[in-house]
């Protein structure tokens, strides 16, 4: 992009403002300033030398916004209210500024307690799931708790008394949730929600349509589980219908509409699956099965392009101890390994080059020894940024390097043990069950050196 000296002049809510055309730019081309440029970044001019843009918004917001495209930096006055701003940045586009300046890149060992929330439905939360721009969802049984980049809570998801089995963001307006079958009324002429999946208006709550299971040309209930989606529009769930459906699902995310369908195979449980995975350099995807939802662990590689499980593990057959029960499992491609964990947080590690291969357990970090308590809350995984991640009674392990050294710990003594967490822009958030208190954690923003 070309430096450009032309001034801008913007009338906002009756003051006057003037720029140069290069800080504006700075703004993007996805914003409300990016159609007053052409495709070079070139000021568009109308007949006279100098046009006023007027604008009816908060002149005051206006004039921290600017600043942050000047600078880099945001300085937010006293006596502007930070919902105000952030209303603000969104109308202009400029949301991803303003966050980028919040807070600095996603660094596990960087993280720091910026706030905590309080639930809804005391003891009852289960899942919760991050959202592509700093948001968040919370599941409490039958109800999903929306909250957005600014921490506000939007209309919840209301599926009656279906519980909700898992949950995904398609962007950062859309949903999707997957449930057991059970009817519901319908609103809005929705008609009725049977269970299985649904996509939802994050914002409204509103139910835009449902996953259909079809097979030979009708329409079947089913229960879905675990989610996942691919980069190329594809969200798959693993299925457990009444008659011969049970497997992995694939449908197209934009439309609804079933594409696919993997049947599982005999002594294999993938319609009970607990965790699915795509893996965008294998084009294939990952199906974990994990105790104690079945007696025995199933973890597999599917590819869909010729309905075959090309690589898979389980601990049927191997010795009885506690250390195979897995309880989560994680692919990592870079290292071309798969990461599980047991209830005790050893971590095992199998390499993806050999069929069937054995788990190689480390107890390095291990936060504790002896029993586990009474209804624990099961360790998961995450990776992000090169980055692993593990949940252990009230704290977060965060791993790194090639050996996986444990290189920061994070934890709050408010709300007890952590029975989920997810990580997504640039926030992670963990979900307390005894209290239902989910904490949200940021990194701070580099200092500015002059």
């Amino acid at each position: 992009m070309g430096i450009q000296k032309d001034m801008v002049r913007f009338n906002v809510g009756g003051r006057i403002f003037e720029t140069t055309a290069t800080t504006i730019a700075n703004a993007g081309r996805n914003s409300l300033f990016g159609a007053m440029f052409d495709d070079n970044w070139d000021l568009q001019r109308s007949a006279t030398a100098t046009t006023e843009h007027f604008i009816d918004r908060n002149p005051d917001c206006f004039a921290v916004l600017l600043d942050l495209l000047r600078l880099g930096e945001l300085h937010v006055p006293p006596n502007i209210p930070e919902k105000l701003l952030y209303r603000e940045a969104l109308f202009y586009g400029l949301s991803d500024h303003v966050r980028s300046a919040k807070w600095g890149p996603f660094d596990g060992n960087k993280l720091h307690l910026a706030r905590s929330i309080t639930g809804q439905a005391p003891g009852d939360g289960t899942a919760i799931r991050a959202g592509p721009d700093g948001g968040c969802c919370v599941a409490h049984g039958s109800m999903v708790h929306v909250y957005d980049w600014m921490l506000e809570e939007h209309s919840p998801i209301t599926l009656d008394y279906q519980r909700v089995n898992d949950a995904i963001w398609v962007d950062s307006k859309s949903v999707v949730i997957s449930a057991c079958e059970r009817q519901r009324r319908g609103e809005g002429g929705m008609g009725l929600f049977k269970g299985g999946m649904g996509l939802f208006g994050a914002s409204t709550g509103e139910l835009r349509y449902r996953f259909h299971v079809t097979h030979e040309n009708q329409v079947k209930s089913y229960t879905a589980g675990a989610l996942s989606f691919s980069s190329d529009f594809k969200l798959f769930s693993s299925c457990k219908g009444r008659s011969n459906e049970y497997g992995i699902g694939a449908w197209d995310q934009v439309t609804g509409k079933q594409i696919d369908f993997f049947y599982e195979p005999s002594g294999w449980s993938l319609g009970d699956a607990d965790r699915l995975q795509w893996l965008h350099g294998t084009n294939c995807l990952l199906v974990a099965t994990l105790f104690p939802r079945k007696d025995n662990c199933y973890v597999s590689l599917l590819d869909f392009r010729d309905k075959s499980m090309v690589w898979s593990w389980s601990d049927i057959g191997a010795p009885i101890t506690d250390e195979r029960r897995v309880r989560d499992a994680i692919a990592m491609e870079d290292t071309n390994s798969i990461c599980v964990v047991n209830e005790y947080e050893d971590l095992g590690f199998m390499d993806l080059r050999f069929a069937a291969g054995s788990v190689k357990w480390s107890s390095r970090s291990r936060l504790m020894k002896g029993k586990m308590p009474d209804e624990p809350c099961y360790p998961k995984l995450a990776l992000h940024e090169g980055q692993l991640f593990s949940s252990m009674n009230d704290s977060i392990s965060v791993f790194g390097g090639p050996d996986w050294v444990l290189t920061s710990r994070l934890r709050n003594s408010y709300g007890g043990s952590i029975c989920d967490f997810s990580i997504g822009g640039d926030r992670l958030f963990s979900l307390h069950s005894e209290e239902n208190v989910f904490d949200i954690w940021e990194a701070r923003p580099s200092p500015i050196i002059m």
